[in-house]
């Protein structure tokens, strides 16, 4: 199917039906596809949780102002990036290079310098915000993974971070949620599904030089 007549079709779908479910290998190629989403140096500085459990997502709808997404929709995906990546973090992401590769650690050590050296240029604020940019292109890339197997979903921002991290443990991973999406199949009574996508034309968006 056409990949750009999958993006209009798709849209951020507020009623999912709860009877409809993914398949494991439907669930499979869209986090295979978020984990082949790119991320600056390829760090990954982020984790992907996906919570089936039916307790936990009660009580993640409370901390989500009650939106029905939550528990209605097949799968609840959230994004959490570290809080304050470490040397440490590097390190672990070179040794994964030299596995993969089979280039010597030792190659590697300028080029892991260098990623030391612009994280601890950092605040631990700002190493969060840097992490947390890196979950929405993920995120983008589950939304496209999504629409081109006609599976719905819905990117949110709607939730108290604090409470998703309490809720989910992430404190204790040195984690804080960021942004989640919902992904199942829309409820025929959805009608958001029928409403035409409203979006800049070209000439309004974008700038050639």
């Amino acid at each position: 199917m056409d990949f750009l007549k999958n993006l209009e079709w798709r849209y951020a779908t507020k009623q999912f039906d709860p009877t409809k479910h993914l398949t494991t290998e439907q669930l499979d190629h869209i986090l295979r596809a978020v984990n082949l989403a790119p991320s600056s140096y390829g760090l990954q500085p982020f984790r992907v949780i996906v919570v089936d459990n039916k307790e936990l997502r009660n009580k993640l709808k409370q901390a989500a102002w009650g939106q029905p997404q939550v528990t209605d929709a097949s799968h609840l995906i959230v994004f959490a990036a570290h809080n304050n990546l470490t040397e440490a973090d590097v390190d672990e992401f070179l040794h994964r290079i030299a596995q993969v590769t089979g280039v010597s650690q030792q190659s590697l050590k300028e080029y892991g310098n260098g990623i030391k050296g612009k994280v601890n240029n950092f605040s631990k604020e700002e190493r969060f915000i840097w992490a947390s940019k890196q979950c929405y292109i993920a995120l983008g890339f589950l939304l496209a993974a999504c629409a081109n197997m006609h599976i719905d979903a819905c990117p949110m921002e709607g939730f108290e971070p604090a409470k998703f991290d309490d809720i989910l443990g992430l404190k204790e991973k040195n984690l804080r949620s960021v942004v989640m999406a919902t992904v199942g199949y829309r409820s025929t009574e959805d009608q958001y599904q029928h409403q035409p996508k409203v979006r800049k034309v070209s000439e309004e968006l974008m700038i050639r030089l």
